[in-house]
């Protein structure tokens, strides 16, 4: 699924100068004879080597997210290094508003900077060397806080989740050196593409190597080994802790090819001090151009809470399932690799949906979508079916003889799931084409800037109401709350856009 907190990876999220369009931009496309976008039609058979280079690093980028943050390592923490769901998904809010709020008040002005510094990599390669131990290091953090402690966990998982913005930030802005203006989307759409291929390839990996081996429900199944490889001991809960060498060392790995191949911007020889003054009067500058399309502010003003409420969805699906449906770390693995399956069709509804109806109407039936589906999510538990039917698995036989999903709770859970993961994913592709109907194309470098900051200049509210109505209701499902209203507001905010539909020929 496209991650929260990233810039629109399809364009860098801050033009080269005050008046100047970035060298390549969205500009210069369109006077090219692109459509009024000014995307290309390239093809990914021509695609330069620093392209392909660039998507792949996404894919070793993204599994993190998926494995640490959302299905596997988070959820593991709070119910067993922390040991209570309910605080467990607390603290991780407590944490991810701080550190979502640092990098909202950095995150922009870092971005303008580095267009103005020029070169990328040597920044790049800072994160990524600081980004990779710190990833390991989660390994250490053992069963009853063990080990690593709670409070250095909490430290780790602020740290990187700062660094893992900076280093989109980053890779965003390398997109056009590395692309083109040409090949810019294919690039784009591949490097969403890699994020979740590799994600859904850790996934089963982990499935089939750590977490299957040793169900006696699973026993003679094909590729499923007698006991965890390498002597992983289910006891110290290592099936689940392996996942952050794993996500460490897939960073470092992929990250080769974009350091060989993909080709940096010059260095421009001012000072970084002297770049990020500049950084400032650009950004200060682009606010100013909200006062000439109407359409457009109250766009990104609805975006800013409907993504809010998206990105708390992300961050806490998780934690949510492993807390109300009582699942462990196989049950999140199957989960988290058909979430995945399903978020890659949300990225065709959205192509679908944006032709027929308009990107306009596809946001509002995307963000209705997982409103819809969060309030069905509210309703269910291990022993309840949308919050009237009480089900007992005592008196209930399986549904089926499998290790995972074998109570009729679960099931439904399972497919309410799909449903967030395809509204979600659609949301995040509609949003970024909504956003250039509203604008002229010359603008368009200026606005996917604004873009940028409105999905991180309040990405820690979310957060922080899930944490406040955790601690207030002591409930998960209590904690869930806000999200829905951030999504219902937004929604509201989208029926104030007037622009932004179906396009004719």
């Amino acid at each position: 699924m496209e991650q929260p907190r990233s810039a629109p990876a399809d364009v860098s999220p801050f033009a080269s100068s005050l008046g100047d369009p970035l060298p390549g931009s969205l500009e210069p496309a369109a006077e090219a004879g692109a459509d009024p976008a000014g995307y290309g039609r390239a093809g990914f058979h021509n695609m330069p080597r620093g392209a392909w280079a660039w998507s792949l690093f996404q894919g070793g980028r993204d599994p993190y997210v998926i494995l640490i943050t959302i299905y596997i390592f988070a959820p593991y923490f709070t119910t067993a290094v922390v040991g209570d769901p309910v605080k467990g998904q607390a603290m991780i809010a407590m944490v991810s508003t701080l550190n979502s709020l640092f990098i909202a008040l950095t995150a922009p002005f870092l971005g303008a900077a580095i267009d103005r510094y020029g070169a990328r990599k040597p920044l790049m390669l800072g994160i990524v060397a600081a980004m990779a131990p710190m990833i390991w290091a989660l390994w250490f953090a053992k069963p009853g806080g063990e080990g690593l402690p709670i409070v250095a966990t909490l430290w780790l998982f602020g740290l990187i989740g700062v660094l893992f913005a900076y280093c989109e930030v980053v890779h965003n802005a390398m997109l056009m050196d590395a692309a083109g203006p040409r090949h810019a989307p294919q690039a784009s759409g591949l490097a969403l593409s890699a994020g979740n291929f590799f994600s859904v390839i850790t996934l089963t990996v982990c499935l089939l190597a750590f977490a299957l081996p040793g169900n006696p429900a699973t026993a003679g199944w094909p590729l499923v080994p007698d006991k965890p490889l390498f002597g992983l001991d289910p006891a110290q809960a290592e099936p689940s802790r392996i996942v952050a060498p794993i996500a460490a060392s897939l960073l470092l790995l992929l990250s080769i090819p974009l350091f060989l191949f993909t080709p940096d911007a010059p260095r421009t020889g001012l000072r970084f001090v002297t770049a990020l003054k500049q950084g400032v009067a650009y950004l200060t500058e682009t606010v100013r151009t909200l006062t000439t399309e109407k359409d457009a502010a109250i766009y990104l003003g609805a975006r800013m809470l409907f993504n809010d409420g998206m990105t708390a969805l992300l961050i806490f699906g998780g934690i949510y399932a492993a807390g109300v449906m009582h699942w462990g770390v196989l049950e999140l693995l199957a989960y988290g690799i058909l979430l995945s399956i399903f978020a890659v069709i949300g990225g065709f509804f959205a192509a679908t949906l944006d032709n027929w109806v308009g990107p306009r109407n596809a946001v509002r039936v995307e963000i209705a979508g997982a409103l819809v589906c969060l309030g069905a999510q509210l309703g269910m538990a291990h022993d309840r079916i949308l919050f009237f039917w009480a089900h007992d698995p005592a008196t209930h036989a399986p549904l089926w003889n499998g290790p995972i999903f074998k109570t009729l709770p679960e099931l439904i859970y399972l497919v309410i799931g799909f449903g967030v993961a395809i509204f979600v994913t659609a949301q995040y592709a509609s949003s970024r084409t909504l956003l250039t109907r509203l604008v002229p194309p010359r603008k368009l470098p200026a606005f996917f800037g604004l873009y940028a900051l409105s999905g991180t200049v309040t990405v820690w509210v979310g957060s922080l109401l899930v944490g406040v109505f955790t601690a207030i209701t002591h409930s998960q499902r209590g904690g869930f709350i806000p999200i829905a209203g951030l999504l219902l507001l937004g929604l509201i905010g989208m029926f104030f856009v007037k622009g932004g539909g179906r396009r004719t020929a």
